[in-house]
């Protein structure tokens, strides 16, 4: 089984919206290694919820492994998590301000 190590995934959500981040291709497992959580705003600190949904089911309380995590004003959170993912499963994130960047690393296994 092939591994590719790869930037997974990167977004910078609209204030209080869900965005998917990364989805697992079908017929691919992948590992999340590493999930960066960036605060652009030099003025204020900043909330993000980060949830993994199991073959992209509707989102649920039980998705949830961030919720309203703080990440200080112009400053970065870093994630060393190692979630193992399966095909079709969706990593979602979302922050209480537009001023947030997701960047995901990780490896793809097909």
């Amino acid at each position: 089984m092939p591994s590719i190590y790869k930037v997974l995934g990167q977004v910078a959500p609209n204030a209080n919206t869900v965005s998917n981040v990364y989805t697992v291709p079908a017929a691919t497992q992948a590992v999340v290694s590493t999930i960066i959580v960036t605060n652009r705003n030099s003025n204020a600190n900043a909330t993000y919820r980060i949830a993994v949904q199991p073959a992209g089911a509707a989102l649920a309380n039980q998705h949830y492994i961030a919720f309203d995590a703080t990440v200080t004003s112009l400053d970065s959170a870093a994630l060393s998590l190692g979630l193992s993912l399966g095909n079709t499963d969706v990593l979602s994130v979302s922050s209480a301000n537009a001023n947030i960047s997701f960047s995901v690393f990780g490896v793809e296994i097909t």
